[in-house]
């Protein structure tokens, strides 16, 4: 999993809407997610590549080499480690960790 790095754009939407924005993307869904402070989930592989937007708390995330990493939110992450080890997931601090996770269309 890795952090996501939008290549902006400039646009305008059809209502006249404009500033900077990224191709969209096609999803099949939405879901809303809330995990508790000390939520541990031990080393497992994505489901599907998918965005996981963290809009509350605090995430680290680990992988095999050792490697760990935080993320506060407003964090948007790009998850496409499908095969091999994956990477576990904390939920760091005292507050819950709420997510919004969209998954990619093939």
């Amino acid at each position: 999993m890795e952090e996501f790095e939008p290549d902006f754009n400039p646009f305008t939407d059809t209502e006249g809407a404009h500033g900077e924005g990224t191709p969209v993307e096609a999803a099949t869904g939405l879901t809303i997610r809330r995990n508790p402070p000390g939520y541990f989930l031990d080393f497992h592989c994505a489901p599907r590549r998918q965005y996981t937007i963290t809009v509350a708390g605090e995430l680290e995330l680990g992988v095999g080499d050792g490697t760990v990493r935080r993320f506060k939110a407003p964090t948007v992450l790009l998850a496409e480690d499908l095969t091999g080890q994956g990477h576990t997931t904390r939920v760091v601090g005292t507050e819950t960790r709420v997510t919004i996770v969209v998954p990619l269309a093939d």
